[in-house]
This record gives structure tokens, C-alpha cells and sequence, in this order.
């Protein structure tokens, strides 16, 4: 049991801590809510069906828990008018200053539109595993996927994505 539940975290744990990063927009926050979620795979893990694909409930866990963090954060949080300074991310490169405007991006929406278009577009799931997922309907799925790449085109800078149809070393100037 404890050989199969290594072996999987090994595996897979990466890609679900990526989930958590883009779900919570903050690395630490993401870390926090994998360990709390792996604690409760691991809890149930014995009778947990591992012939079938465990990333499906690990995904239900994560989306769950964070969904549960956030109602709780919501109530107890307090605004402030002014906010701290953040050190920028520093030079990362194109790619990873794209990466970077897209969490941001993603950090500004509401979290059911982030939820949405993160298990589409990230995990690359089917609208009716995502409203399964969400606890809500396909066609729900669909309006929080579409106001959230509305909302993504108005908070990235047209100049950050890059034209991938446009030939490299064209000359064009």
C-alpha cells in the first residue's frame, strides 16, 4: 500500500502541485493545500480503487479543499488600502515571464472562472468532468470558462503572447 501510494506521488504529484499553483495563484498556498490533500488520499488510500485512475480523486480532493479554504479565507479576510510592496520575479526569460502574466491573470478571477479554465485548459478535462468537479452544470462550466478568457484577454497585455504563426528570422522588423 505504501509502495503504490510513493510510487503514485512520485508520479503524478508534480502535475497535481501545478494544479494547486494556478488554482491558488501562490506557490507556498499551492504547496499547503497539496500536503493536506495528499493527507487525505493517503487516509483513504486502502480502499481506494488503484486499478482505476487515482488522479481523478486526487483532482475532486484538491478542487474541494481549495474550495472550502476559499469560502473560509472569504470570511475571515480583511481589506487593506494600502499594499505591500512585492519583489518582482526577475529576469526569467520570455516563456517565464509569460507564465508569470498568465498566474497573475489568473489570480484576478473570480475563483469558479480560475477553477474552470484551469481544469479545461491545464488538466485538459471534458466540460462534464469539470462540472462534475465544480458541482455544477455543463453549460455553467461553459459560461465561467468563456467570461473567464474574456477576462484574460482584458488582464494580459496583447504584446506578452507570443505569435506562434509568425515565422522566426523573417526580417520583419
Amino acid at each position: 500500500m505504501d509502495a503504490d501510494f510513493v510510487n503514485f506521488v512520485r508520479h503524478r504529484g508534480d502535475h497535481h502541485l501545478r494544479t494547486a499553483v494556478l488554482l491558488t495563484g501562490d506557490w507556498h498556498t499551492a504547496e499547503d493545500l497539496m500536503q493536506a490533500c495528499l493527507g487525505k488520499l493517503y487516509r483513504v488510500w486502502p480502499r481506494l480503487d488503484t486499478t482505476s485512475e487515482p488522479d481523478a480523486y486526487l483532482r475532486r480532493i484538491l478542487v474541494n479543499t481549495y474550495r472550502s479554504w476559499w469560502r473560509a479565507r472569504w470570511r475571515r479576510e480583511i481589506p487593506r488600502a494600502d499594499l505591500p510592496d512585492v519583489p518582482g520575479p526577475g529576469d526569467m526569460g520570455e516563456a517565464g515571464a509569460v507564465a508569470e502574466d498568465v498566474r497573475k491573470a489568473l489570480g484576478k478571477l473570480p475563483v469558479r472562472q480560475r477553477t474552470a479554465l484551469v481544469l479545461r485548459f491545464f488538466d485538459d478535462l471534458p466540460e462534464t468532468e469539470v462540472a462534475d468537479l465544480m458541482g455544477c452544470s455543463v453549460g455553467t462550466v461553459k459560461t465561467h470558462t468563456h467570461r473567464g478568457l474574456r477576462a484574460m484577454r482584458g488582464l494580459i497585455p496583447p504584446d506578452t503572447v507570443v505569435n506562434r504563426a509568425e515565422p522566426t528570422g523573417s526580417g520583419v522588423q
